[in-house]
């Protein structure tokens, strides 16, 4: 998927930067090993947490136990926000994925997924596709992918830039 536009945000970027290419920001969504996720809990309140994700065919992917608050505040919203980065303020690119979350329970795509856990993860991430979910030492986790709706891109040290990516 490309997104639609790429803008350099001129009010948050050096002059001399330039917008980053979503190709460059996939493979750093790729690469990343930890993600923060932002769901809605039922009374409005943000709910966030740390997890590991994937990214593959166009989205980035998670997954949790069934009755995990995130899970919860999924089941009555989907809308949610991904980040990663370097943690660093002068390097690294931080990157935002904002879209809404959608099951995945197709057994051909987990099976998939499951596979691109194992090779970025290691065999500690190894999962059993049954009814619809991913199945490991945990129990069941269901699957959710998240394509992006918009995204950000916040490049850091020299130069600092904003970009924005629409779908």
């Amino acid at each position: 998927m490309e997104p639609r536009t790429t803008e350099l945000d001129p009010r948050y970027s050096d002059p001399k930067a330039g917008a980053l290419p979503w190709h460059q920001a996939q493979e750093r969504l790729a690469a990343a090993e930890m993600f923060w996720l932002t769901t809605v809990r039922p009374d409005g309140r943000p709910h966030v947490t740390p997890l590991i994700a994937v990214w593959s065919a166009g989205a980035l992917h998670f997954c949790t136990g069934p009755d995990e608050r995130k899970a919860r505040n999924l089941a009555e919203n989907p809308e949610v926000v991904l980040t990663t980065g370097s943690g660093r303020f002068d390097e690294g690119t931080d990157l935002v994925v904002e879209g809404a979350a959608e099951r995945v329970t197709d057994e051909t795509r987990l099976r998939a997924l499951a596979a691109v856990y194992e090779e970025k993860y290691g065999a500690e991430w190894r999962f059993e596709v049954r009814d619809g979910t991913f199945v490991g030492d945990g129990g069941p986790a269901v699957v959710f992918a998240v394509a992006p709706r918009t995204a950000f891109g916040f490049a850091k040290g020299d130069p600092f830039g904003q970009t924005r990516w629409r779908f």
